[in-house]
């Protein structure tokens, strides 16, 4: 260690403290970590050696300084965020980049220079009165082609404590490897007001350099914009990835069992609200992860992890009915963080649990009883929309045994979903490669809902469902997309899946449950073992085979005259969506690469042909 780094470690945080981090072997380290505890100026520092003795100080931590509080279930603890900092803050997300880079409409950026003065300005200082906590992670499995380490610093213990659930342990991993080549995030929560809230949100900013692979966070709680490991990691890892040739996606990854003991896995991209953690959780499959996935090309074929060990959900609707293995471990003992919910003698309520609300308890706005208005006269929720559970996998019952394998898991199938009234049937496979990255995960789309904005069906356009999380500009990320089956010999197929899919009168077309057969049937495409018809947007099941897997996956009769009205294909409605995304990529994309529209094109002249043949709407059986 340079002796100057070293004085000054050792005098800032102590000799235990100092001794842990001399087990490390990297100097680029020391350096940041001595750089960053000048800057910030905390009155205690603490090294996280991942001991259980130091995972459980930081767990006690956050109980004796107030950011968390325990609830009548064992394990389960209490986080409110404050009133004015419940989501992502995408006006205060930017990008430092170098003058003149410019990374396109839909990614925020602000000059590298100046961005670095404001930071580290706004962060002078920031920790005086409060502990540095020092935290090592390994983003994906530890020892692993896949594994990225990963060094956090924050002074929020409930931060500290919510990663611990949420990443896996890195201090051996910085040990083996000297940690190469590490991200960096750095995160203060300021100061707080008296209900242990971050005061100054008016300094409120997330600004990620790519450049270095730091993120600094100041002057916040909320876990999606603190929680350094999770989207503003994701953002240095998709920067990162498309320099390597390897993808990092917003997908889970799961197991589809299919006949005869064989397991399929399958990575599924959808934006929020439209199915993900759902499907991931379908009863009978297994789990490896709910949200952010690694892909590589191992030995010709294409591979996944996950990069979490742990689940941070929206809570909001969770019941028993519809979500019963979640439901069963948020309601028993066991390690889980709630944020935002109503706390009521010790016990939790969120928007649609079963049962019936309580008429008083507290929730992020402080004392709250039914019929009570914020300042802006808006009535306050129970629960707010965005309320979490954050937890270790661990305590599923349906967690997949090759969460930790560092080789990962062969990937069978890519399975991309949005929100959508009238156009996408309920499930279809690409033509192919191409075919599926430009029509189904470059041209995914999701309708708003009365709910979040107060008018309905306005399309809001999301690639792969990454769209808030790009480093790198739209179109040289498809472009990225669209090489990575290079030199892969059987690439897995590409499927589109519509759960919102409604009749004239405005009805769901489909039961929350069919989501168990689509996964089937793609199960059974991935390798071969059904047919399927050839329409001008795809291939789409046949109805004998449907029949067969609602009678066996979930007992009941699919009709004829179901399977016609879902899976017709809506020419009109199909037009205008290549329409639109069409526009998009011209007016709004400036890279595009040329095939997307050559693709787009392609289908658009099928479906020309096929309303010429057949008329505007068509069952799927005119393709027989």
């Amino acid at each position: 260690m340079n002796k100057k780094i070293g004085q000054i470690l050792r005098t800032r945080i102590g000799e235990e403290n100092y001794e842990k981090l001399l087990e490390i072997k990297n100097p680029k380290l020391h350096e940041f970590l001595a750089v960053f505890i000048e800057l910030l100026n905390p009155s205690k520092v603490f090294v996280c050696d991942d001991s259980e003795e130091d995972v459980n100080f930081i767990r006690e931590e956050a109980i004796r300084n107030g950011e968390e509080k325990r609830l009548a279930l064992k394990g389960h603890t209490i986080h409110f965020d404050g009133y004015r900092d419940q989501a992502r803050d995408k006006e205060r997300t930017k990008f430092l980049v170098p003058k003149g880079t410019d990374l396109g409409p839909h990614i925020p950026s602000t000059d590298r220079d100046e961005g670095l003065k404001e930071i580290q300005d706004i962060m002078k200082g920031i920790m005086r009165g409060h502990t540095l906590y020092i935290l090592f992670f390994c983003l994906g499995p530890a020892n692993s082609g896949f594994s990225i380490p990963c060094v956090q610093l924050t002074d929020s213990s409930y931060v500290a404590h919510s990663e611990s659930l949420l990443y896996r342990k890195g201090y051996s991993e910085f040990k083996r490897s000297g940690g190469k080549r590490f991200l960096k995030f750095v995160h203060s929560e300021g100061d707080l007001d008296d209900n242990k809230t971050s005061r100054n949100i008016d300094k409120r900013r997330i600004y990620i350099d790519l450049e270095n692979e730091i993120v600094y966070s100041a002057n916040m709680q909320y876990g999606g914009n603190t929680l350094g490991l999770k989207k503003l990691a994701m953002r240095l890892a998709i920067n990162r990835a498309s320099r390597e040739g390897w993808l990092t996606e917003h997908m889970f990854l799961m197991c589809v069992h299919g006949p005869n003991g064989r397991k399929t896995y399958f990575t599924g991209a959808f934006p929020s609200l439209c199915g993900k953690t759902s499907t991931s959780m379908v009863p009978g499959e297994t789990i490896v992860g709910d949200d952010i996935s690694y892909l590589r090309k191992m030995k010709g074929e294409i591979r996944g992890v996950n990069v979490e060990k742990g689940m941070s959900g929206i809570i909001m609707g969770v019941n028993s009915k519809d979500d019963p293995l979640i439901w069963k471990v948020l309601n028993s003992p066991g390690e889980i963080i709630f944020s935002n919910v109503l706390v009521t003698d010790g016990k939790v309520y969120w928007t649609g649990k079963d049962g019936e609300p309580p008429k008083k308890g507290r929730n992020h706005s402080g004392e709250w009883a039914k019929g009570k208005n914020d300042n802006e006269g808006k009535e306050v929720p129970p629960s707010h929309p965005n309320a979490r559970f954050t937890l270790d996998l661990k305590l599923l019952d349906n967690l997949d045994p090759e969460l930790d394998n560092p080789e990962g898991v062969k990937v069978g199938g890519i399975i991309y979903g949005g929100r959508d009234s009238d156009t996408w049937v309920p499930v279809k496979e690409s033509f192919g490669w191409e075919h599926g990255v430009v029509t189904i995960g470059a041209s995914l789309e999701s309708e708003t809902t009365a709910a979040t904005l107060g008018k309905t069906g306005v399309r809001k356009y999301n690639p792969m469902a990454n769209l808030d999380f790009l480093s790198i500009p739209v179109g040289k990320y498809i472009q990225h997309h669209l090489d990575f089956s290079r030199s892969v010999k059987n690439p897995p197929k590409i499927f589109g899946v519509n759960y919102f899919l409604k009749d004239p009168k405005g009805e769901f077309l489909n039961e929350k449950t069919d989501k168990a057969v689509w996964l089937k049937w793609m199960e059974l495409r991935s390798h071969g073992e059904v047919e399927a018809l050839r329409t001008p947007t795809g291939l789409v099941p046949k109805y004998e085979d449907l029949r067969k897997l609602f009678r066996e996956v979930l007992k009941k009769e699919y009709t004829k005259e179901e399977y016609s009205e879902q899976f017709k294909i809506r020419i009109p409605e199909s037009l205008e969506k290549i329409g639109r995304i069409t526009k998009i990529y011209k007016t709004e994309v400036k890279d595009t690469p040329a095939i997307v529209f050559k693709i787009l094109e392609e289908q658009s002249k099928r479906l020309e042909d096929a309303r010429k043949k057949f008329g505007d709407y068509v069952p799927p059986d005119s393709f027989l």
